[in-house]
């Protein structure tokens, strides 16, 4: 029932076959037969169980997931199993979970204090899956890298006959007075030509949102800038520094004072 062949295969983001040669478990199935290369102990190729993780995990279908990493880890594959649920934290979950922490302590527990395919390591394992399919499952990274990629072609081929891409990077150009001026502070060269020193930073560079600051870091902001020896702050500028950013146009600039207008002026106006 297994599939003979000796060679992991997965796929890259830009959908290539990558192969390489991968050890085997051996000993028998559950039916007392010996088992050929990439079988596991029920009788299924491992790649096809590896496979049915990664569906399990992505679709939220706990049970599936918890027999298929109990599978793999019983049959030898532990190796195959915590490299799989690895890859899953990155390719398959969203970002920021918990989840990624949990599935390296209990690869930690089933490799380096237990044995993987023994009582112990298999708990793990199911613990582990089960706690990456109750995590909020997405393809966003993948996807993001696949697009990001195929716009970067788009605008090599454009620059080369010489036109304008019809995909661009979200930055686009990313110019000094552009949208992201902002960006251009002291810790850039453009920005250090351009005189952007602390002023420009704490007004402008150091801005968080979109819920601000809180109450008691926002105080603390302050503080350090009405202390500061060498550089005076007006009201607007203390304001400002704090001030969440719009989360509809995070990189625009505030209406510091709530007088309907731009405080801001020319960004060079809030030099050192």
């Amino acid at each position: 029932m297994a599939d003979g062949d000796d060679r992991q295969a997965t796929f890259g983001s830009d959908g290539s076959l990558e192969t390489e040669t991968t050890p085997d478990a051996t000993g028998e199935n559950d039916f007392g037969e010996e088992k050929e290369a990439n079988e596991t102990d029920g009788g299924y190729s491992r790649y096809v169980v590896s496979s049915l993780l990664q569906k399990a995990v992505r679709r939220s279908d706990e049970e599936v997931a918890a027999w298929a990493a109990w599978e793999l880890a019983r049959s030898g594959y532990a190796w195959n199993l915590w490299d799989r649920l690895n890859l899953y934290v990155v390719e398959d979950l969203r970002a920021g979970d918990e989840v990624a922490l949990l599935i390296e302590r209990y690869e930690e527990l089933a490799t380096e204090r237990w044995e993987p395919d023994e009582w112990k390591g298999r708990l793990c394992a199911v613990h582990a899956a089960l706690a990456a399919a109750r995590a909020r499952s997405t393809r966003e990274a993948s996807n993001a890298d696949a697009y990001f990629s195929a716009v970067a072609e788009i605008r090599a081929e454009a620059r080369e006959h010489g036109e304008e891409p019809a995909h661009d990077f979200p930055v686009g150009d990313l110019e000094p007075d552009g949208k992201f001026d902002a960006v251009f502070d002291g810790h850039t060269g453009e920005g250090s030509k351009r005189g952007r020193g602390t002023r420009f930073f704490k007004t402008h560079g150091a801005r968080v949102g979109p819920d601000g600051e809180d109450e008691r870091s926002a105080r603390w902001q302050r503080l350090a800038m009405l202390l500061d020896e060498e550089i005076e702050y007006d009201a607007d500028e203390l304001d400002r520094a704090v001030e969440p950013v719009d989360p509809e146009d995070p990189w625009g600039e505030s209406d510091a004072d709530g007088d309907g207008n731009d405080d801001t002026g020319s960004l060079d106006d809030f030099t050192e």
